[in-house]
């Protein structure tokens, strides 16, 4: 599925956020906290947001995607990119400082998995921000933004390549588990400190942490 929207992925994105998803991008680095000059991956990178925003800032980051459509549509400025499934990361122990994802966590079949092996690579003291959709919590944006998700997103989906694609996408959030739950996943990864943060009138959320 992915492979099939790459192309029109940047696109859709900007017309399903308004264009505020650039933002959100930059509000996860803000929260982050990341050591200048460290080597940052960008997991589940898709077609490189955070891999160029970090490529413009003293950092060495590295994007890695399962879906090679994904790759191969990427714009990541100098980062280099490979494919690989984020539960079997091929990077030694305490290879990065920093991890950030955008928009991937109800994607992982295997969440668990996936940050055990965030707290493998991180080295101590590492920072993990890791942005995703959320439920608001206020009613009235709640009852807006249920509207808009899964009701004018998948008809949106017929500018796409996979219109099928953009009906799975608000569906998917029913994957997430509630953030008191994530934030469990991260504290037994051996990540600790975590935050949970609210964007947006609630529209989205960063999970952060530090590899204790």
């Amino acid at each position: 599925m992915f492979d099939a929207i790459a192309p029109r992925y940047d696109v859709m994105n900007k017309a399903m956020t308004f264009g505020l998803d650039s933002y959100w991008r930059r509000r996860a680095l803000g929260l982050a906290r990341l050591r200048p000059g460290g080597r940052v991956l960008d997991l589940a990178c898709g077609t490189g947001d955070f891999a160029r925003l970090l490529a413009g800032r003293p950092m060495s980051p590295i994007g890695l995607d399962y879906s090679a459509g994904m790759l191969a549509a990427a714009q990541a400025g100098s980062a280099p990119l490979c494919q690989a499934d984020a539960a079997r990361l091929p990077f030694a122990d305490g290879t990065f400082d920093g991890v950030v994802s955008g928009f991937a966590l109800r994607n992982f079949s295997d969440l668990e998995a996936t940050f055990a092996e965030l707290g493998r690579i991180l080295r101590p003291g590492g920072r993990v921000a890791l942005l995703d959709v959320a439920e608001p919590r206020l009613p009235v944006v709640r009852q807006l933004h249920g509207l808009w998700f899964n009701t004018v997103v998948p008809r949106l989906g017929v500018f796409s390549s996979d219109p099928q694609a953009y009906g799975y996408l608000p569906r998917s959030v029913a994957y997430l588990p509630a953030p008191r739950e994530l934030l469990e996943l991260l504290e037994r990864a051996g990540i600790t400190s975590t935050r949970h943060h609210l964007l947006s009138a609630g529209v989205v959320q960063v999970l952060t942490g530090t590899r204790r």
